[in-house]
């Protein structure tokens, strides 16, 4: 019998000597300016929650450029502990539908699930409803892919009208739209985040939570108001666990976010806490069956 097991949704990945990331100068983020790999992943991620350890991964692009999903979709291809990638091509390019194709026909490409753009860096309040934009969404749609939304709390109305305008594209809030958990001003991110929850095929990440808090006083009592209204609006099947990592380095790291999700999921049923930790994820990114030979991560068989 598999022991139970663990999917992190959500974490990045990058090789600075191969491929810079120019969002690592800003001074805030001086911490984390080294590269990061895999095995970094797997020798950091030891905490076990509700008794499950690391299993397999999706990991998420950084930077608005293709050859970085190229790079990303090869090393899922010789690295078992990744199961998917959420990858970026230009939504607004009139070749879009032609780079997905190539990407899906390159190497790796079978592990593409998922486009994500920083929409929380668009000063533009209606940037996902532009022309260009639907027109590249409907690409994504048309070829089986899903969508990663990355909006701030004052940007959540645009993910809204997307899940009004694309009932038929699967859609996952990255990082639950991002509350201010600093100041606990979260009333209107609440309201938010109910409205988009009434769209079933929308589904959240509990992920980079801990950023959104203090880095470095925030406690579990930070994290459960916005973790309470998450469950309540989306229902443990709609949520998936995330780790941000290495940003969450920023605010503790992989192991005390995976320990705190540990405590806030005391007294939850075993098919609940399933879904959070792998059912949610493993239905909207297609991921393959432990036993379908998955490694697992111990080798047995700013936020962004």
């Amino acid at each position: 019998m598999n022991a139970p097991v663990l999917v992190d949704a959500h974490h990045h990945l990058w090789d600075l000597s191969h491929r810079p990331q120019p969002w690592l100068d800003d001074p805030g983020v001086a911490s984390i300016r080294r590269t990061f790999t895999p095995e970094d992943l797997r020798s950091t991620a030891t905490h076990p929650i509700a008794g499950r350890r690391l299993h397999g991964t999706v990991v998420v692009q950084c930077i608005a450029d293709v050859p970085e999903t190229e790079d990303l979709l090869a090393l899922a291809e010789r690295e078992p502990l990744i199961q998917a990638v959420v990858g970026w091509a230009d939504l607004t390019s009139p070749a879009i539908g032609d780079v997905l194709d190539q990407l899906i026909a390159g190497p790796g490409g079978g592990y593409l699930r998922s486009l994500r753009h920083l929409v929380q860096g668009e000063s533009d309040p209606d940037w996902l409803q532009l022309p260009d934009v639907e027109d590249g969404l409907r690409a994504v749609r048309d070829r089986g892919l899903r969508y990663d939304v990355l909006v701030r709390d004052h940007q959540l109305n645009q993910a809204i009208r997307l899940a009004e305008r694309f009932p038929d594209l699967p859609q996952v809030l990255n990082h639950a739209g991002k509350p201010d958990l600093v100041r606990q001003d979260i009333e209107g991110w609440e309201r938010g985040i109910r409205q988009l929850a009434a769209h079933p095929h929308v589904v959240c990440k509990v992920s980079g939570l801990i950023t959104e808090a203090d880095h470095t006083h925030w406690s579990t009592a930070d994290i459960r108001p916005a973790w309470d209204l998450l469950v309540c609006a989306f229902g443990p099947e709609r949520l998936m666990f995330g780790s941000d990592w290495p940003v969450a380095n920023l605010a503790g790291g992989w192991n005390r976010w995976a320990a705190t999700v540990d405590e806030l999921l005391s007294g939850w049923s075993d098919s609940d806490v399933h879904a959070l930790l792998v059912g949610t994820a493993s239905a909207f990114y297609r991921l393959p069956r432990p036993e379908e030979g998955d490694v697992a991560a111990d080798g047995a068989t700013h936020t962004i």
